[in-house]
């Protein structure tokens, strides 16, 4: 991985102004910092402003692994082109099949993980979302959970996050693919992504030099991502360096 805001990965950026580019972004850890209770995610006030800049400059997608409608309603107004929920499932066809295995899922998880403390289960319709960052014991918690999703009675994708279990359709589209449907539906030439989970991986993992540009927030050798940032709080600097690259190209 290369640290994308160090001078020998300037032409990375600006590069990006001389080609049709379509921007994209995961919003949990990447434009808003983590924090302890999911439904206090925000942005900043700076990268708001700056995230908004960017998004009259360019086109930009928001891919999350929230409900459509629950990032939509973080962005502070923000002109995105694209807002894609669920780990890319939504929207997308299928959706009422896709619901129909996560809500099986939901039951079964319910049921096998009731008696453990601390672990949460965000039903957003199309995927589910365990959560254990409450556990007193995030170990036992992990444990109980990695054992309950083993035996779905329906076939599931489980990805691992930061302190949460992902439980999506097997069929649904993910990441990856909303990103690929996006950049055709825009005839982009060059997508830049930037995210910091495991999920992201499956944008990160499409290995497409040149056309695809994957950024992680947080080095990790891990990763397939080309690049990294080293914190979240250097978002800023990042979409900073896009507003001053656009309106620097843009014509006078």
């Amino acid at each position: 991985m290369k640290y994308l805001l160090s001078p020998p990965s300037a032409d990375v950026l600006y590069g990006l102004t001389r080609t049709r580019a379509l921007l994209a972004f995961d919003y949990d850890g990447t434009l808003a910092p983590i924090v302890a209770s999911r439904d206090d995610a925000q942005m900043r006030p700076e990268t708001a402003a700056l995230f908004g800049r960017v998004c009259e400059l360019f086109p930009c997608a928001v891919i999350s692994g929230r409900s459509q409608a629950d990032v939509a309603a973080r962005l502070r107004g923000a002109p995105v082109k694209y807002v894609v929920g669920n780990h890319g499932a939504e929207p997308s066809g299928g959706l009422e099949r896709f619901a129909a295995d996560v809500a099986r899922a939901r039951e079964w998880l319910r049921e096998a993980l009731a008696e453990q403390e601390g672990i949460e289960i965000e039903d957003k319709s199309y995927s589910l979302a365990v959560h254990y960052r409450r556990a007193d014991d995030p170990v036992a918690a992990a444990a109980a959970i990695a054992a309950a999703v083993s035996k779905l009675p329906a076939s599931m994708r489980v990805v691992d996050g930061k302190r949460v279990v992902n439980v999506v359709a097997e069929r649904a589209p993910n990441k990856g693919d909303a990103l690929l449907d996006l950049r055709a539906l825009e005839h982009a030439d060059t997508v830049l992504y930037v995210g910091d989970d495991v999920t992201d991986e499956d944008v990160f993992e499409l290995n497409q030099p040149g056309r695809v540009i994957g950024v992680r927030v947080g080095e990790s050798q891990s990763s397939a991502a080309q690049y990294f940032l080293r914190d979240q709080l250097e978002m800023d600097e990042l979409l900073r360096t896009l507003v001053l690259h656009a309106e620097a190209h843009a014509p006078r």
